[in-house]
C-alpha cells in the first residue's frame, strides 16, 4: 500500500482494502483511509472520512504513530488541515525516515498552498532518507516539486531526475521536472522527458490525466492547437470522471485554448453538468474556482451566480477553507463570473484584488496560471494596460526571467494598443 501510495498507483485503494480485510479494527489503516478520502475533495468523501474516523476511535490501543494519524484525521475533519500537518510533523520529528508520513504531509501542504512549508518539511525528511533508504527516490521527487514551487528550478530539475533514477515509477517526481520545463519555457525538453518516461505515469490513478494535461500545455505553448484538442479528447477527458482534479485539468485547458481564440465546440457541456452538480460541495476553494470556469465556459450564468453566493456563504465559517473562501475566494469567483459575462473592467478589479492571495487556494503555479491569464486578458480588454504589463513582469520574475508564448503575445498586444492610443492622441 505504501509503495503504491508513493507512486500514485491505481492499486493503492485495493492494497489498503486488503490491509483492512486482515485488520479491520486497526487504527492506522483506518486513519489512512479517512485522510485519503479527504484528499479527494468531494462532499461524499467527507462522509466516508467521518465513518473511518468513527471506526478508528473504536480501535484498541495503538502506538504513537497511529494515534498521530488519527489525530491528523480528526483535525482535518474539524476544518483545520493545519492541525493534521501538526500531528504528522510530530511523527516525522520522531522518525524522519517515515516515507509515508512525509508524503502525506507533503500532499496536505500542497492542498493548502503551503509551498515553503512543503520544502521545509521534505528537507527535514531527507535527513532520514540516506543513500541506502529504499524509498529515497520518492522523497527526492517530493523535494523536486517543493524546489520548483519555491522557484529553485535548477535544483528541482536535478533532484527530480535523480529521484527517477532510483524510483522509475515516481510520477510525482517526473511531473515536478515537467513543471520546471513549463516555468522556464522549454516545452520541447518537457515533451521529450514525458515521452521517454511514459512508464512512470501510465500505471497511475487519475494522476495520469494530470500528466497528459502537462503534455497538452507544452503543445499549447508551441501553438499546436490540434494536438492539444486531440489530447483533451483521447487522454485528458477520455474518462468522464467527476473528480475535481480531472475537471480542473479539463476546464483550465479549455479556457487557455479559448483565450488564444481556439473554438472548443461542445466540450464545455459535460464539464458544466458536473460543475453545476457540485455548486453546493464547498470542500475546496480551488475546486470551486475551476467549477466556475466550467459554468462560465458553458454560459450558465445562473449557476455561476449561485456558486458565487455559496462561496460567499462559506466565507462566513471559521474553518481554514472558510477563511480562504472569504479572501481570495469571493473576489476571484466574482471576477471569473464577470469575465464570463464580458464585464472586463469589474472582472479585472476583482481578480486583481484576489491575485496576491491566490496561492492559498492550493495547487501549483502551473495550475493557478489560468487565473493569471484571465486576469491579464481582462486587463487588456478593459484598457488597464499598465496594470496588465506589471502582472506580466511579475509573472516573468517568478518564472526565473522567462517569458512563455502567452506572455509574449500579450506584451505584443499591449504594445500595439499603446501605439494605437498614441496615434489617436497625436491626431
Amino acid at each position: 500500500m505504501v509503495s503504491a501510495f508513493l507512486a500514485h498507483g491505481a492499486t493503492t485503494p485495493e492494497h489498503l482494502a486488503r490491509v483492512l480485510e486482515r485488520e479491520p479494527d486497526a487504527m492506522l489503516p483506518l486513519a489512512a483511509k479517512g485522510l485519503f478520502c479527504l484528499l479527494l475533495g468531494r462532499r461524499e468523501m467527507v462522509e466516508a472520512a467521518q465513518a473511518a474516523a468513527a471506526a478508528a476511535h473504536l480501535s484498541p490501543g495503538a502506538p504513537p504513530r497511529a494515534l498521530a494519524w488519527r489525530a491528523a484525521l480528526d483535525g482535518w475533519l474539524d476544518g483545520n488541515p493545519g492541525a493534521a500537518i501538526f500531528h504528522l510533523e510530530g511523527v516525522l520529528a520522531r522518525n524522519s525516515a517515515d516515507t509515508a508520513t512525509a508524503k502525506l504531509c507533503h500532499a496536505i501542504r500542497f492542498v493548502i498552498g503551503d509551498a515553503p512549508g512543503m520544502r521545509r518539511s521534505i528537507e527535514r525528511a531527507l535527513d532520514g532518507h540516506g543513500a541506502d533508504h529504499p524509498l529515497r527516490g520518492y522523497v527526492l521527487g517530493c523535494h523536486a516539486f517543493a524546489l520548483e514551487e519555491t522557484g529553485d528550478y535548477a535544483a528541482a530539475e536535478a533532484a527530480g531526475l535523480a529521484g527517477l533514477d532510483r524510483a522509475a515509477d515516481d510520477a510525482w517526481g517526473l511531473h515536478a521536472v515537467a513543471h520546471v520545463y513549463d516555468m522556464t519555457h522549454r516545452p520541447k525538453l518537457g515533451l521529450a522527458l514525458l515521452d521517454q518516461n511514459e512508464a512512470a505515469w501510465s500505471h497511475c490513478n487519475n494522476f495520469r490525466f494530470h500528466v497528459w494535461w502537462h503534455k497538452a500545455l507544452m503543445h499549447l505553448d508551441q501553438g499546436e492547437h490540434d494536438r492539444v484538442l486531440d489530447l483533451y479528447d483521447t487522454r485528458i477527458r477520455n474518462e468522464k470522471t467527476d473528480d475535481y482534479r480531472d475537471v480542473s485539468n479539463a476546464a483550465s485547458l479549455l479556457v487557455r485554448l479559448e483565450l488564444e481564440g481556439i473554438a472548443v465546440g461542445g466540450r464545455w457541456e459535460e464539464l458544466a453538468d458536473l460543475a453545476e452538480a457540485r455548486v453546493g460541495d464547498g470542500c475546496l476553494v480551488f475546486a470551486d474556482l475551476h467549477y466556475m470556469l466550467a459554468l462560465t465556459g458553458d454560459t450558465r450564468h445562473d449557476a455561476a451566480r449561485r456558486l458565487v453566493a455559496r462561496v460567499a456563504a462559506s466565507g462566513n465559517g471559521w474553518t481554514e477553507q472558510g477563511r480562504i473562501a472569504a479572501h481570495p475566494g469571493v473576489a476571484a469567483a466574482e471576477g471569473l463570473a464577470a469575465f464570463g459575462d464580458g464585464q472586463y473592467g469589474p472582472a479585472f478589479d476583482r481578480l486583481h484584488r484576489a491575485r496576491a492571495h491566490m496561492p492559498t487556494i492550493g495547487g501549483s503555479h502551473a495550475q493557478r496560471d489560468v487565473f493569471e491569464r484571465i486576469t491579464v486578458d481582462a486587463g487588456i480588454r478593459a484598457g488597464r494596460l499598465q496594470a496588465s504589463s506589471a502582472i506580466l513582469a511579475d509573472r516573468r520574475a517568478r518564472r526565473g526571467g522567462h517569458d512563455d508564448t502567452f506572455a509574449l503575445t500579450r506584451l505584443a498586444q499591449i504594445a500595439k494598443a499603446r501605439s494605437a492610443a498614441a496615434e489617436c492622441a497625436a491626431e
